[in-house]
């Protein structure tokens, strides 16, 4: 019993060792590789263009006037100090459409103006306005309640 718990052990660094060899057997010499080609000098022309560039793109032009995404002008903005507050003004086709109002001391207050010129807040959608029913109330005294009365026939 004792040999085979022996050559258990001695099998397995036996077989580690057989696994090794090939990381052993590798060439301590370095690769051979040609010599590099020399660097090109400042001037040198180097590989000559196609006589014609296979396609040309359009030519490309600033009409002198930039543009947004959606192709129309920048808007003009005015600014202007009143009192702390620096107030700018956002134009298009000499339509104010946008104020915004900064303070010294707090933020941004941003105002859209619509086509009949009345100032909305844009800081989002209208806040839901939920439906209020009153369930129980407290502190009032009850309504009386009101007892039917028979009706009075004329004393007949």
């Amino acid at each position: 019993m004792k040999s085979v718990a022996l050559l258990i052990p001695l099998g397995l660094v036996a077989l580690g060792a057989a696994s090794a060899l090939p990381a052993f057997a590798q060439s301590t010499t370095a690769p051979v590789y040609a010599p590099a080609p020399p660097p090109p000098g400042m001037h040198d022309p180097g590989v000559k263009p196609a006589a014609k560039p296979a396609s040309t793109l359009p030519a490309m032009h600033d009409a002198g006037q930039p543009r947004d995404a959606h192709g129309e002008a920048p808007p003009e903005v005015r600014v202007r100090k009143q009192g702390d507050e620096t107030v700018q003004e956002y134009a298009r086709n000499g339509q104010v459409y946008m104020i915004v109002v900064t303070p010294k001391v707090g933020p941004a207050q941003t105002y859209m103006v619509d086509a009949n010129g009345k100032y909305h807040s844009a800081v989002g959608p209208e806040p839901v306005k939920p439906v209020m029913y009153k369930v129980v109330e407290w502190g009032k005294a009850k309504p009386p309640e009101e007892t039917e009365t028979p009706p009075s026939n004329g004393g007949h």
